[in-house]
């Protein structure tokens, strides 16, 4: 990047520039006859005085000359405010533009960023760089050369029209512009200052409250919020002192400017009043010098105002520089281009006397030389410390080696662009990243772009058939076919979009509760029926009887909601409703009433939150039974929330008589059509309709399992595995399992399951090579050999490189690489290593004790 910002705007919008200097200029004269034509309008049309017989060829009195002027005048304003209009616009967008390539370009930067540069800044200092610290520098790039040359333009335009009606005018006017040319310049050398120390206390700010989130399990798990907070306000306390000093000095400088702004008056008013009084210049000019200089101090302001905003720029723009220009940057021409086809018989991955210390002189690994073959399945063990995980990053360009070189296919890796790298060569860490997004999206991360815009979506069995096959089989190999399945069945899908899925999930609905009927097993699911009360359900759920995507089961919201107090008193239900609700405050306060607060119990059984407790009590001691329908709407409000929160068949209180639930269900139709009245896209329970807001496990089941009914959990799930089995939609549901959000960083899946997907993941690309660096860890001993004979099995024709922490795992390998303080100490067959290898013996020796 350009050292200075000028040579960096000029090298990017050069005509953007030009083109508004051309328009600045352009604006000069208009400003100059806007200033020239009031001392017309009042020396000659005001005190009728040399009036022109004609204008422009048509005569002219002394009325019709003013409203000439005036409108000449008004003509002026007018075009020149269009002028002043388009420079904004204009500077506007290119200052956007700029802005935006700008971010652009600093993000670009932070992909060539050598990796082991992000352990030396932290997310909190790069992204406030970017996202805040540029934001600033939209704005003055677009006004960098206009700015100063239309404020300058007009400082020139006004001081030349104030010196040609008197020249002792226009030495006052610039008399103490000398004084502030001297001073600010002082006085702003100290604002820079103390602005680079506050850019940079702003990123220790953010970098340690980036600390803070990524360490958040530990903060909780040690009690140490205290000391967090106490960090921070050190850096947030050091940040206020240093804008306090700028604040000062920058109210300093603007009270000098204005300070001496007024001081020049009073040489206009005493005097160009003295000349005035003499009649050596005219009342008209005086007021024309007058308000030319009141037009005077806008762009002096605005031009000191532009020389502290061109620091502040510079300062960031410079601190930005350093920061985006680290050693060991990646050359942009590695990033660009398209992939290239290396001759496949050649493909064998070579380090040649390849060296790599991380910290000046000590080498972690130590010119090693090695020869990985196209076909061979390579595993390399090592101690801890060994570089036998820095050296597998090596072989990926992950690290770049301090000497030597890494060839792939005879050609130095350094010197590959990483289209052509990442094409043949694949890296599988043990702490893979996966982006917000679907399994889907991360899976497909690293196939080609034309391929992956096929595998976006799926909605019917023809496109999981061709899109996702590999996928699947990929997926059982790793033993995340149940994981992903389950995945699809917590799934939402469009009815509209996959009707035969819907469709079969509707027989799937019917064949289940057949099953369970046949089985004797009915009394496990309570299933929906709209003309029936579950018990099994809340009050309120049996009363919406449906699914939303807009209307959250909140008992308090449904409890304020003036449908359901209109549906409850037209069946004459508000009075009994409010009944129950006092009867279960009355239950609740005698059962927590000396309950300690922070009690997990007033979780798992309380209606009422423990904080609440007080005010029902209060509640119960200052109502009767009787007077309910009397009380605030607040108050019965209060007694609803419990009783939606009611259920029959856990709570077994007895409060719900049939006579009330006959009631209750009469609401429910109620609400139902006086909800649909208000385009609520509340979907009934229909047990012949697919209920697009339930997912597809709870469109199976359509019901409610039974309370208190031992395994059935665990008999409904298997009864559902076997009949999507049987009705062959197995593969169709993890292809919507595929779909499952994986949250920030991965965080919804489980590490297993993350280090199974990124194996899945680079397989998908078809690398000639495969480097694995301990990505199966986490696993234990069954899984990760299962895993491992899977993988090379299917890599048998290709070269694999597998980093091990396990050393019994090498037996299923071509060749072992024994790796010891950077240096490869032995290599061979793992039987030859076994009975003659004393460092591998250890190795294994460690492994079984």
């Amino acid at each position: 990047m350009e050292p200075s910002i000028y040579r960096y705007i000029l090298k990017h919008t050069l005509k953007d520039q030009v083109l508004i200097l051309l328009l600045t200029l352009v604006s000069f004269p208009i400003v100059y006859a806007s200033l020239e034509v009031p001392k017309h309008i009042i020396n000659s049309a005001i005190n009728g005085k040399d009036i022109p017989d004609a204008v422009m060829g048509y005569p002219v009195d002394q009325l019709g000359y003013l409203f000439f002027l005036s409108g000449l005048f008004l003509l002026l304003v007018v075009i020149n405010g269009a002028i002043k209009y388009v420079l904004n616009v204009y500077r506007g967008v290119v200052g956007e533009r700029m802005l935006r390539d700008l971010r652009l370009e600093l993000f670009s930067r932070i992909l060539r960023f050598p990796i082991p540069h992000f352990k030396k800044v932290s997310q909190g200092e790069i992204i406030p760089i970017v996202t805040a610290e540029t934001e600033p520098l939209g704005g003055f790039i677009g006004e960098a050369f206009a700015l100063p040359a239309f404020q300058g333009g007009l400082l020139i335009t006004y001081l030349f029209f104030i010196f040609n009606q008197d020249a002792l005018l226009g030495v006052a006017a610039v008399a103490l512009y000398p004084l502030q040319m001297w001073v600010i310049p002082k006085l702003q050398a100290k604002v820079n200052q103390l602005g680079k120390q506050r850019v940079l206390a702003a990123r220790r700010l953010g970098d340690r409250i980036g600390d803070s989130i990524a360490g958040i399990q530990e903060i909780h798990a040690f009690g140490a919020a205290g000391r967090e907070r106490s960090n921070v306000l050190e850096r947030v306390q050091h940040i206020f002192m240093i804008r306090l000093r700028i604040y000062k000095l920058k109210f300093f400088i603007k009270f000098l400017n204005n300070f001496l702004s007024k001081v020049t008056p009073f040489f206009f008013y005493s005097i160009g009043g003295y000349y005035v009084i003499k009649g050596e210049l005219s009342l008209g000019a005086l007021i024309a010098v007058l308000a030319a200089y009141q037009d005077l101090d806008a762009p002096w302001k605005e031009l000191l105002k532009f020389y502290q905003t061109k620091e502040d720029v510079r300062i960031k723009y410079e601190q930005i520089i350093e920061q985006f220009d680290p050693e060991g940057l990646l050359p942009e021409a590695l990033q660009s281009g398209k992939a290239e086809l290396l001759p496949v018989e050649q493909l064998s991955l070579m380090a040649r006397n390849v060296s790599y210390a991380e910290y000046s002189n000590v080498n972690i690994v130590n010119n090693l030389s090695v020869e990985l073959l196209p076909q061979q399945h390579t595993a390399i063990v090592g101690p801890e410390g060994s570089g036998k995980t820095e050296f597998a990053k090596l072989l990926s360009r992950l690290l770049q080696p301090k000497t030597g070189r890494i060839e792939l296919a005879g050609q130095n890796i350094q010197l590959l662009n990483e289209q052509t790298l990442s094409k043949h060569v694949a890296y599988v860490g043990a702490h893979a990243h996966f982006f917000a997004g679907t399994i889907r999206e991360n899976l497909y991360y690293g196939v080609d772009p034309e391929s992956a815009s096929e595998n976006a979506s799926c909605y019917c069995q023809q496109q999981v058939d061709k899109v996702d096959s590999e996928v699947m089989d990929l997926l059982a190999e790793v033993q995340l076919q149940d994981d992903v399945y389950h995945y699809g069945l917590q799934s939402y899908i469009d009815p509209e979009q996959d009707p035969d899925l819907a469709a079969a999930v509707l027989e799937l609905r019917h064949a289940l509760r057949a099953s369970l009927h046949a089985a004797e097993m009915d009394d496990l699911v309570e299933f929906f029926d709209w003309d029936k009360y579950n018990e099994n359900l809340s009050v309120a759920e049996n009363l919406l009887f449906g699914s939303s995507r807009t209307i959250s089961l909140d008992y308090n919201k449904l409890a304020r909601h003036p449908l359901i107090h209109q549906s409850l008193k037209e069946v004459d239900l508000m009075g009994e409703a409010l009944r129950v609700g006092y009867e279960l405050a009355k239950i609740m306060v005698e059962l927590f009433a000396d309950v300690e607060p922070g009690s997990d119990l007033f979780e798992r059984f309380s209606f009422i939150k423990s904080e609440e407790l007080p005010e029902y009590k209060q509640l119960l001691t200052k109502t009767s039974v009787d007077s309910l329908l009397k009380l605030p709407v607040t108050q019965q409000e209060m007694l609803l929330v419990l009783l939606f929160q009611l259920v029959p068949a856990r709570h077994r209180l007895g409060l719900l008589t049939e006579s009330r639930k006959t009631k209750l269900l009469l609401v429910r139709k109620k609400l139902f059509l006086a909800l649909q009245k208000e385009a609520h896209d509340l979907q009934l329970y229909d047990a012949n309709e697919y209920n697009a807001a339930l997912t597809l496990q709870e469109n199976i089941l359509f019901g409610k399992i039974v309370y208190g009914q031992a395994r059935a959990q665990t008999e409904i799930s298997q009864r559902i595995d076997e009949l999507v089995q049987e009705y062959q939609l197995r593969t169709q549901i993890m292809c919507y399992g595929l779909d499952f959000s994986v949250g920030t960083s991965g965080s919804r899946l489980s590490v297993a399951t993350r280090q199974k997907l990124a194996i899945v993941r680079a397989l998908l690309k078809k690398p000639n090579f495969l480097i694995v660096n301990q990505a199966t860890s986490v696993l234990d001993l069954g899984a990760e050999r299962h895993i491992i004979h899977c993988v090379l099995k299917r890599m048998k024709d290709q070269g694999v490189c597998w980093i091990l922490g396990r050393i019994e795992q090498t037996s299923a390998f071509d060749y072992v690489l024994v790796m010891e303080k950077g240096h490869i100490v032995d290599q061979g067959e793992y039987a030859s290593l076994k009975d003659n290898s004393p460092a591998f013996q250890a190795l294994l020796t460690g492994s079984a004790g």
